[in-house]
Parts: structure tokens; sequence; C-alpha cells
């Protein structure tokens, strides 16, 4: 299968003072183009820190990431930022959308970053409401939205340039129990139209939407299995 993700041996040390906090230890995991994978881990498992690797939104001390092919490991931020916007889409536990923005210009945004004309960002970013099932929400802001329809926003967003991967970091975390059967339930349909989701989070229920589970403690993998509780939709 074609690999998305490769990381081979990947360190990740912070000097916090004095001391040397050791967060990744030779930690190496390939994704295959559409898997579904949950991070699982305690506080301190390593978790974030991978997370934020994978989202190249850090760099690690030592070892190697490739992302679709390209080896993202030393880049500086200019071009990580680049990496991100074309290869990940984000949906965090706390949506991150502008306030004063409607649906339909938050989901705009990433068009603008990655270059697309105009003439064609608005057709591309209402489609993409369309899929998760906003077309009569587009021109509310976020505080006219529910917080199932503020998450449906950002998975808007974060499908909207088409990304290599899905990195859902807690997506249901600020939700009730019915909205975040909805929310999984689309994060399993944009899966099975051929997306590769990475699932990070801490609740057993929300992991066995996932095809393959890796835990994480003490900086290293745990363990890495195939799913046989996953929970399908």
């Amino acid at each position: 299968m074609d690999k998305v993700i490769e990381i081979h041996d990947i360190v990740k040390n912070y000097q916090v003072g004095s001391v040397v906090v050791k967060a990744l230890r030779s930690v190496s995991i390939d994704i295959n183009k559409n898997e579904y994978v949950a991070i699982m881990g305690p506080s301190g498992s390593g978790k974030s820190t991978l997370m934020n690797l994978l989202g190249c939104l850090d760099t690690p001390t030592s070892g190697s990431y490739i992302l679709n092919g390209t080896d993202v490991s030393k880049m500086e931020d200019d071009y990580l930022a680049e990496i991100r916007n074309k290869e990940i889409g984000f949906v965090f536990q706390t949506f991150n959308l502008l306030p004063r923005y409607t649906a339909l210009e938050n989901v705009t945004l990433p068009l603008i970053y990655a270059g697309v004309p105009k003439v064609d960002r608005e057709k591309v970013a209402i489609e993409t409401l369309e899929q998760v099932g906003l077309s009569d929400r587009m021109t509310h802001k976020p505080n006219e939205l529910s917080g199932g329809q503020r998450q449906r926003v950002a998975i808007a967003r974060a499908l909207v340039n088409k990304p290599s991967i899905i990195l859902a970091d807690e997506p249901t975390g600020n939700l009730d129990s019915k909205t975040s059967l909805d929310i999984m339930g689309l994060l399993d349909a944009i899966h099975k139209k051929g997306n590769t989701v990475i699932l990070v989070t801490h609740e057993e229920d929300i992991a066995n939407h996932a095809a393959r589970i890796v835990r994480l403690l003490d900086g290293t993998i745990h363990q890495d299995y195939v799913n046989q509780k996953r929970i399908l939709i």
C-alpha cells in the first residue's frame, strides 16, 4: 500500500530550565493511504508531541519524517506552513473558527492561503459545506451555530484543500454524547471516501471508530494493533 507517513527513529527533547525532557524516544511508525488510526496515551505519554510532529507544527530533535514522499524533518517554518496547508486538514477540540467570519468565509480561508483563484474559492467552499450537511448555515457566524455545527464547519475547512491527511485532535471533546456520535459518523464517512484519518483521543469509545490503535507510553509506542472492537456507523 502507498505510505502517506513514514516516521523513523523520531526523538523529541525539550529543554526546561536545566532539565532535558525526553518527550519521544526513538518512535517509528508508518501510516498508509486511507488508514483510520487512533493515537492514544495518558498525560505525559508523548501523544500531543507526536500529534504536533505529524501535523508539521513542530520538528523532531532527530530522526526522519517523510510525509507523502517529502522529508519534512528539517524544514524551516515557512516551508512547514505550506506543507500544512496543502497536506494536512486539522480538526481541533475548540473548533478554532474566526468569530467574525461566516461559515463560508471560515472554510474559504485555506483556499486563499493556497492561492486558489477567487472565482473558484467560493464554489469549492460551498461544495465542501454541502458535503458536511451545512448548506443552510453558510452565512451564519460561529456564535449563531451549535457546537456540532461549528465542528462541521471545522471539518469542512479541514477538507477544502483535499489534504493527504485529516488530523483530528479530541474532535468531540466539547460536544455532548449525541453530537459526538454525529461527528464521528461524519469522520467515518470521510474515511470511507478515501481520506486518511488520524484521530488523537483519550476516550476509548471515540478511538474505537478507528481501524488501528496506536498507544503511547513514556515517549514510546507501547502497542500498535488492528482494532477488533471497531464501531461502524
